[in-house]
């Protein structure tokens, strides 16, 4: 055995790290994180300065099982973990395993880091270890302890507010308030009608246009003109005035320089994959980690292409600059590399300088060198990295603008302006994007030579009609840059917090743009209405640094937590007991039924948005219909409204004159034929489906049911079946699953007694969340808790019942069926790590 045990996080590194350490080490992966806190209340015990009560994360128990027995018989233990307050944390929690299991005694404990993986340096970093860094560590428990806190307290007052499964989060929360905010500036924005007016010219070289910039001896202003007739008639006394022709009356030339971008962080890498490359933040990171792990690259075995991609750092260590100047010279000529290396200063406050920006391990390995070896998306973000780390110590791009005015008659002037490049320097390797159009962008054209006094011939003079436009939808991109400008969350936080409002369905993803949902909008006022502070974005901003001050250790974390924690708990507890659930669905009154004289209002229900007729109030009960696909609480009409309560529709009769009518119920719309319900398609619009269609629906249905009894035994009271996942066996209290190699209708009455016999009792139904909270146990802490809590005011279950839980039910509650249901439905924290 080897007498050095080296652990990192991922395998694809440990075997990439373990061919450049030699017979010496053992490299191991702890695959991610090794603890957790445990998924119950009091994980975090308040009253005894915030102590953190931790397990061992049950995916992962095989992998410290494996670190452990490898530490036993090791004489030093390495840890290699991630170089971020994350990485410093699983490297503690893997000591404090080891510790615990009386492992470390007698031996030498070392941590290193390192910001590639290449041969140099991972021989650097095992030569020079360091302690580990508590700082880091207490600051990374300060994070997750309150991400906990508030998932655990918040979460279950939107349950109990707004809507069962919901969930808030320290920063998901702000970046929610952030998307609906720009949503209900696009709804309250009132479009201006505005006109502007050119003049096209036919130069004999180019045709090109110039812009009105003064009319009658003003400045022209976007405004100015602001319906048809003024316009034209403006353009009309312009066209008497020019005569055909426009004069040359001043062109101003000026040269400005253009410095490249800072090579890339995490967020900035992000933005630009997300513009160029179409991207989301989560592909990105998950190619980005393909590449730092490492790519096989034929006889030069496997190797890590890029540096670390969690980083706030725009700095390049010395030897990356030099060799970089070398690529530059080589590829680009002397001429494309300044006298001096381009240095630059992060814009975060609290950037990491230890860091390095995400640049590759050698820039000698350009693009097309190593493309053969990567996959379409990997090779198009390795170029992009490339391209961006070498532009970074480029020359400057030099360019000339030139503006050219033209006089129309004694009081008016039309300008044109154009770009040409002088010198492309960077330009000719890379050019930033941009999520939207600059006026730069109009001047990147090239115009003829012209000098005052030239006459050019004039085609026409044109008035065209604008109107202003709202603000646009966040992008991935245009979010994360907004984030890091509010200096909410951090590098490796941003993709987790897009996920987590995808995955709860908070917003959606239309033309690329976050548009948030009826839900979204309910849980976003309802937690800026009555947690203003906690969704506030100086304030988690604010908090935000404080853990970078923990992490510099500047700041001791209990305070801090301390300061938080009191104030939040006690709203919590106010909050529950002064908010009327009727104040939090979102309720919106638009009008009056025609026929009934009653209101009709839209608000959230525990089943989505619908639409009500009257109030509880009322005499009779109201009526209720569920808004359609597409339709939001926020947007809809009155008139739109009533035409949702035309269900259910009578569609006509079959051909054996039974009645076929199509409603929406609580699980959807569903054709009606005499006593028979059958769903409709996903395909199949209720308010437009016709009768041929729907006696289509019925008789698929009709078709399916007949073909699912394969056979019966025991007078109908054994069957073989064929279900939803393939055939099976059932007696109505156990289902059997069927031998892979048997036909189902081979089976006989004693076989089939046989596998039932030892098949596990199918686990009883107790209540609409008692399965949830149960699947929530180990990932969803505080949904596990609200439902025990429920649970609890319910009369016990039979003792007869207990007893038939089987530890095979037991599993398959914990790691299948269970588990669909906590991923969706039940509260997430942010990020749970740095």
């Amino acid at each position: 055995m080897a007498k050095n045990l080296l652990i990192v996080e991922s395998p694809a590194k440990a075997k990439t790290i373990n061919k450049y350490l030699g017979k010496d080490f053992h490299v191991l992966a702890s695959y991610g994180h090794v603890r957790d806190l445990v998924p119950k209340e009091g994980a975090v015990d308040t009253d005894h300065n915030f102590a953190m009560n931790y397990e061992v994360i049950e995916r992962n128990e095989k992998h410290v099982a494996a670190i452990a027995k490898a530490a036993a018989g090791a004489e030093s233990v390495y840890l290699a973990t991630d170089l971020d307050r994350e990485g410093e944390a699983i490297s503690w929690h893997i000591a404090e395993i080891l510790r615990e299991r009386n492992l470390l005694k007698g031996k030498t404990l070392h941590r290193v880091v390192f910001s590639e993986i290449t041969p140099k340096a991972i021989l650097e970093a095992v030569a020079n270890p360091r302690q580990l860094s508590m700082d880091m560590v207490n600051a990374q428990q300060a994070r997750r302890a309150l991400d906990y806190l508030v998932g655990f307290n918040l979460s279950p007052v939107l349950w109990r507010k707004v809507q069962r499964g919901l969930s808030a989060g320290r920063v998901q929360s702000p970046a929610l308030r952030m998307i609906v905010e720009r949503e209900e500036e696009i709804e309250a924005f009132i479009a201006r009608e505005y006109w502007t007016v050119a003049a096209n010219l036919a130069h004999p070289e180019q045709n090109f246009s110039a812009r009105l910039t003064r009319l009658h001896g003003k400045k022209f202003e976007q405004f100015d003109l602001v319906n048809e007739h003024d316009a034209f008639a403006a353009r009309d006394a312009l066209a008497r005035a020019a005569g055909g022709k426009l004069v040359v009356s001043e062109v101003a030339s000026k040269e400005r320089k253009r410095r490249p971008a800072a090579p890339f962080t995490t967020s900035t890498l992000q933005q630009e994959a997300a513009r160029k490359l179409g991207f989301t933040t989560s592909r990105t990171m998950r190619m980005a980690q393909n590449l730092y792990e490492g790519i096989a690259l034929g006889d030069e075995g496997v190797v890590g292409l890029i540096t670390y991609m969690r980083t706030d750092s725009v700095s390049l260590s010395q030897d990356a600059v030099a060799e970089l100047r070398d690529v530059i010279t080589r590829e680009f000529g002397a001429k494309g590399l300044p006298e001096q290396p381009n240095v630059y200063k992060t814009k975060s406050k609290n950037a990491q300088e230890a860091h390095e920006a995400v640049r590759p391990t050698s820039a000698l390995r350009t693009p097309k060198s190593v493309n053969a070896y990567l996959t379409p998306e990997q090779a198009k973000l390795y170029e992009l990295i490339w391209k961006r780390t070498v532009a970074s110590q480029m020359q400057f791009a030099t360019l000339n603008t030139v503006s050219v005015d033209f006089a129309c008659g004694t009081d008016s002037t039309f300008r044109v302006s154009g770009t040409t490049v002088v010198d492309p320097g960077f330009l000719a390797v890379y050019e930033e994007g941009q999520d939207q159009k600059s006026d730069e962008d109009e001047e990147q054209r090239r115009l003829p030579t012209m000098k005052v006094g030239d006459v050019i011939p004039l085609i026409d003079i044109a008035a065209d009609q604008h109107f202003t436009e709202p603000p646009p939808r966040y992008s991935e991109a245009s979010l994360v840059k907004t984030l890091e400008e509010y200096g909410i969350g951090r590098p490796s936080t941003y993709a987790s917090i897009i996920q987590t409002l995808l995955a709860r369905e908070y917003v959606l993803l239309d033309s690329r743009r976050f548009k948030p949902t009826d839900v979204g909008r309910a849980v976003a006022k309802f937690l800026s209405g009555h947690f203003t502070r906690y969704v506030d974005y100086d304030f988690t901003a604010k908090l935000e640094d404080e853990l970078d001050a923990v992490s510099r250790g500047e700041e001791d974390w209990v305070p801090l937590m301390q300061r938080f924690w009191t104030p939040f708990k006690a709203l919590v507890v106010e909050k529950n007991e002064t908010v009327e659930r009727s104040e939090a669905s979102g309720s919106r009154v638009l009008g009056t039924d025609p026929k009934s004289g009653k209101p009709v209002s839209v608000r959230l229900g525990r089943f989505g948005p619908f639409a009500q007729i009257g109030t509880k109030e009322d005499e009779d009960k109201p009526k209720f219909a569920s808004l359609r696909t597409g339709q939001s609480m926020h947007t809809i009409s009155l008139e739109d409204a009533m035409e949702l309560f035309k269900m259910p529709r009578q569609l006509g009769q079959s051909p054996e004159g039974e009645d076929v009518s199509v409603g929406i119920g609580r699980f959807g719309p569903f054709v009606k034929l005499g006593a028979t319900y059958a769903s409709l398609a996903v395909t199949d619009d209720p308010y437009t489906i016709e009768l041929p269609r729907a006696l289509e629906i019925v008789r698929e249905k009709a078709e399916a049911a007949a073909n699912r009894l394969i056979s019966s035994f025991a007078d109908g009271k054994i069957q073989v079946l064929n279900g939803r996942y393939g055939p099976y066996i059932t007696d109505g209290e156990k289902n059997a699953r069927m031998p892979k190699d048997r036909e189902p209708a081979s089976l006989t009455e004693a076989e089939c007694v046989e596998l039932l016999a030892a098949a596990p009792i199918k686990a009883k139904r107790g209540g609409k969340f008692a399965k949830k909270g149960k699947a929530a146990a180990k990932d969803k802490p505080e949904k596990a808790a609200a439902v025990k809590k429920t649970a609890a005011k319910k009369p016990a279950a039979k003792k007869t019942a207990a007893a038939k839980k089987t530890a095979a039910k037991k599993a398959v509650a914990k790691k299948t069926a269970v588990k669909k249901v906590a991923a969706k439905k039940a509260p997430t924290l942010d990020a749970p790590f740095d």
